[in-house]
């Protein structure tokens, strides 16, 4: 499978998306590994972020963000199609904030003040 170009869309309405195989085709093609290898270290990086995460623990990749999860409590709602109020239930929900570094990337600006 060959990789996708990578670079940002001319408009704003086309996104990036990946599948787990085409991530692991970029790795083979970017970094020189093996398709084994690159399904391993895909694996791995999953694995470590998903571990704290279960454990409500924040992750934080320096320059880049932090993932972290948030409880919601339940809440009031209502169902569109009938106009019935009903009770939408709580739970947790993964969150990601941006460092600054990656925001003045995303918006164009300099790197240094």
């Amino acid at each position: 499978m060959r990789s996708r170009d990578l670079r940002p869309a001319v408009s704003s309405d086309i996104s990036l998306v990946l599948t787990k195989v085409e991530l692991v085709s970029i790795i083979c093609d970017k970094c020189s590994f093996s398709q084994q290898e690159s399904v391993q270290i895909v694996d791995q990086v999953f694995q470590i972020f998903k571990e704290p995460l279960e454990r409500g623990e924040k992750v934080i990749i320096s320059g880049f963000g932090n993932f972290l999860t948030r409880e919601k409590r339940p809440r009031r709602g209502r169902n569109h199609q009938t106009g019935e109020q009903v009770i939408i239930s709580g739970g947790r929900v993964l969150i990601f904030k941006p460092r600054v570094m990656l925001r003045r990337v995303v918006n164009g600006e300099n790197r240094n003040p």
